[in-house]
C-alpha cells in the first residue's frame, strides 16, 4: 500500500477503532458498482483489527436475493438491480438489530451462495461486544437500513473511473468487455443513479473518501457534521 493511501486508511481506521460501545460497532462502506469499496473495507478492516479491535468482515454479496427474483424484472433492468438484488430485510434482521443496541449479539455471515445460487443455512455467529463490524456493499443507506449504522463511509469515486475498473474486472463473467460495459450502462451504474437521487448518500455519510486515485485517495470529510 503507498504512503498516501495507507495514511487516508489508517486515520479512519484510528477514528472508527477510538469510538467505545457496550456493543458492536456497524460500519458500512457504500458507493456505487466498483467504486472500489471492497478493497478499501478488507484495507480498513486490518487497519482496525491491528489497532486491537476484534473485527467482522462482511458483505452484502451473501445477502443477495436469489437469481430469478433479481432478474424477474428484466437481466437489463436498473429499477430490477435497485430494488431486488439485495435482502435488505434479511440483512437488517440477522446482521444490523442482533449487533445494533440491546441485541443479542448473534449475527449470520451470508444466507446465500452467489455463486451457486443456493441458500445457505448456517448458525449465527457470536460477535464480541467490542467488535467492529465492517460491511461493504451498494445500497447500504437505503430505507430499510436507515438508522442501523454507526458509520457510514462513502466510497467516492467518478462514474466514468468506476465503470472503467468495473468492465476490467468483470468482463470475464459477464460475457467480454462490451457486454460488461452494456450492463453497467443499463443496470449497475444507472441503479447507482437511482440510488443517488434517492438517498443522496455522499451528504449523509459520516465519512468520504475520493478514490478516483487509488494511490492516492483524498479523505474528504471524517465524522458527521
Amino acid at each position: 500500500m503507498v504512503a498516501d493511501r495507507q495514511n487516508v486508511i489508517g486515520g479512519v481506521a484510528r477514528y472508527i477503532a477510538a469510538q467505545r460501545f457496550d456493543r458492536p460497532l456497524r460500519i458500512a462502506i457504500d458507493g456505487i458498482t466498483a467504486a472500489g469499496k471492497t478493497t478499501l473495507a478488507n484495507e480498513l478492516a486490518a487497519g482496525i483489527e491491528g489497532l486491537g479491535r476484534p473485527t467482522i468482515r462482511l458483505s452484502m454479496d451473501g445477502f443477495h436475493r436469489p437469481r430469478d427474483y433479481r432478474h424477474r424484472q428484466g437481466r437489463d433492468s436498473a429499477i430490477g438491480y435497485y430494488q431486488d438484488a439485495y435482502d435488505f430485510d434479511a440483512f437488517a434482521r440477522h446482521v444490523l438489530t442482533p449487533l445494533g443496541p440491546g441485541g443479542d449479539r448473534r449475527y449470520r455471515e451470508r444466507i446465500i451462495d452467489l455463486v451457486s445460487d443456493q441458500p445457505i443455512r448456517e448458525a449465527p455467529a457470536l460477535a464480541e461486544a467490542d467488535a467492529v463490524v465492517v460491511v461493504d456493499g451498494s445500497f447500504l443507506q437505503t430505507r430499510e437500513l436507515a438508522g442501523l449504522w454507526d458509520e457510514v463511509v462513502f466510497v467516492d469515486t467518478t462514474p466514468r473511473e468506476a465503470r472503467e475498473r468495473g468492465v476490467r474486472r468483470d468482463a470475464g463473467q459477464l460475457g467480454g468487455p462490451e457486454r460488461a460495459a452494456a450492463l453497467f450502462d443499463l443496470r449497475y451504474h444507472a441503479a447507482c443513479r437511482i440510488y443517488v437521487d434517492d438517498v443522496d448518500p455522499r451528504s449523509a455519510a459520516s465519512v468520504v473518501i475520493d478514490n478516483d486515485d487509488v494511490e492516492r485517495p483524498i479523505l474528504v470529510r471524517l465524522g458527521p457534521g
